[in-house]
């Protein structure tokens, strides 16, 4: 029987969003290529050429940072490299998931491989092992601000490869030489000149990071579709406002697709409505869900685009050129980039929950509910039902609106102001994930009260064969409540539905691709 190694080839390839999810959650093995090989020697031939003439080249022969003034010796090159390694490994905080943390090492990988940093094929080979064998660097998330790249971050990855710092092997966490030791990976000897630099100095904590969230929020964007289905049959909506010639006559891509998602999951429905029949139009979060969730859609294709564009970026300093025999200092580093598009990430998803809570306060509030009862509950007053739901999206929504502050418009100068403008790009990618976070819950929120609604209305026969689905899905898990229970264990359950994707799973296996 044959068998198929699911791999990624560096130096071959563009490496897409899609290629990182495939290496840092489904298990892909990395592959070094020939041509890759080739570039990574010519350059490292290029920097030990600049050591043996003593040449005068920033990071190779001098010290970092205000210390780029200071010559180093060739005897001392190597020691350098490794108190960099060391000294810059400060950062603070709860660990990096594993799965951003191999995207960190991917991308160093990656970017290593393009032939520009001057590392040795070793350092190169030895990330890909850490992959390959399961082994993942103890990064905290904290201490980077995004410039000169994500030194911290980066030294702490660092630290595993010459057998210091702390690793997991195959989830457990374990001091780094033992992690190494158990896998049977050799630690590297010494690191030689230019290549603690070359592997601390970069956007690749932050990309890994904001790259991993952006992959999730997709995903969310359908959740966010399908949620709003379900609420428009709780409340007989009015699909009117899904007409194609409507998102056409504005041409905007994301309200287009989500114009088309909620026609095709709501077809068949007996519970929607047209205009005039039960009201002429309704309010905003139901008829504007194009608009929207479209816009979140259209800003994630936005950074879907800058992301791609970084995973394949050479981003350290400084660079070689081996074709005019030149190692030029610059600013690829600089995480600005990418700080502005996951601050507009982290908008895009804050307005996502936006939308979803006021679905929620619409389904829960007898004003404006449309027939339903106050809070969802049958014998209001004796059980509060749904009140308290709201209150708990409301605090998530509120709170995303503190993190949706754009971390880009800051900067603190570093290195005795050297770097006297800094992205802040890792706290953006941060945040962004905390709010992904947040999202995730409120839309679990929206689908469950959705799902009440549906029964209070005596709807779920009447529903399309998508939302039956959808509906089917969550009430294996949560039934009706039919009187007062502690609601956050279906809060938590609905978060898990979401979390695992398999309401998007089997609403397109019963419709077909959702568009994004």
């Amino acid at each position: 029987m044959e068998v198929f190694i699911l791999e990624i080839v560096l130096g071959s390839k563009r490496i897409t969003l899609e290629d990182l999810i495939n290496v840092t959650r489904r298990g892909y093995k990395v592959k070094i290529s020939d041509e890759a090989y080739e570039k990574i020697d010519k350059a490292r031939a290029l920097v030990d050429k600049y050591v043996d003439e003593a040449r005068v080249s920033y990071g190779i022969t001098t010290g970092f940072g205000k210390f780029a003034e200071v010559s180093i010796s060739k005897e001392q090159t190597g020691e350098l490299q490794r108190n960099i390694v060391m000294s810059h490994a400060c950062s603070v905080g709860n660990p990096m998931p594993i799965d951003i943390a191999r995207g960190v090492v991917f991308l160093r990988a990656v970017n290593l491989a393009k032939g520009h940093s001057g590392a040795r094929r070793i350092v190169v080979e030895k990330l890909v092992e850490l992959l390959n064998k399961d082994v993942t660097p103890w990064i905290p998330e904290k201490g980077s601000v995004g410039s000169s790249g994500d030194l911290s971050p980066l030294a702490h990855m660092s630290l595993v490869l010459i057998g210091l710092g702390k690793a997991y092997y195959k989830g457990e966490l374990l001091e780094g030489k033992d992690a190494l030791e158990r896998a049977g990976i050799e630690p590297i000897p010494a690191l030689s000149s230019k290549e603690g630099l070359a592997l601390t100095n970069g956007t690749q904590a932050l990309t890994s990071t904001g790259a991993h969230v952006l992959y999730d929020a997709i995903n969310l964007s359908k959740h966010l579709d399908i949620a709003a289905s379900l609420t428009m049959e709780g409340l007989h909506g009015i699909v009117d406002a899904y007409d194609p010639r409507i998102s056409e006559v504005r041409g905007h891509l994301g309200q287009i697709n989500t114009a088309k998602n909620m026609r095709n999951i709501l077809a068949g429905s007996q519970n929607v409505t047209k205009q005039g029949v039960e009201r002429v139009q309704d309010s905003y979060v139901l008829r504007c869900i194009p608009q929207i969730h479209g816009a979140s859609k259209d800003t994630l294709e936005y950074v879907k685009q800058k992301v791609e564009i970084e995973l394949n970026a050479v981003t350290d300093n400084p660079l070689i050129f081996v074709e005019t025999d030149e190692v030029i200092s610059g600013g690829n580093f600089h995480g600005q980039p990418m700080a502005l598009p996951f601050d507009f990430l982290g908008i895009a998803l804050a307005e996502m929950a936006n939308v979803s809570e006021r679905r929620i306060e619409k389904m829960v509030n007898p004003a404006i509910n449309h027939g339903l009862p106050a809070f969802l509950v049958e014998k209001g007053g004796l059980n509060s039902g749904f009140m308290i739901v709201q209150y708990s999206a409301a605090a998530l929504v509120s709170e995303n609106k503190v993190l949706a502050h754009p971390a880009s418009v800051d900067s603190i100068p570093t290195s005795a102001n050297q770097e006297d403008h800094v992205s802040m790009g890792s706290i953006a990618a941060k945040k962004s994930k905390d709010i992904l976070e947040n999202v995730r819950k409120v839309i679990g929120m929206e689908l469950i009260t959705a799902c009440q609604a549906i029964d209070l209305k005596g709807a779920k026969d009447k529903l399309s064969p998508a939302t039956k689905v959808a509906y089917d899905e969550v009430r294996k898990v949560i039934p009706y409540v039919a009187e007062d229970r502690p609601m956050y264990i279906d809060i938590h359950a609905a978060e898990e539905i979401v979390r695992n994707n398999k309401l998007v799973e089997d609403v397109e296996k019963a419709i077909g691709q959702l568009e994004f």
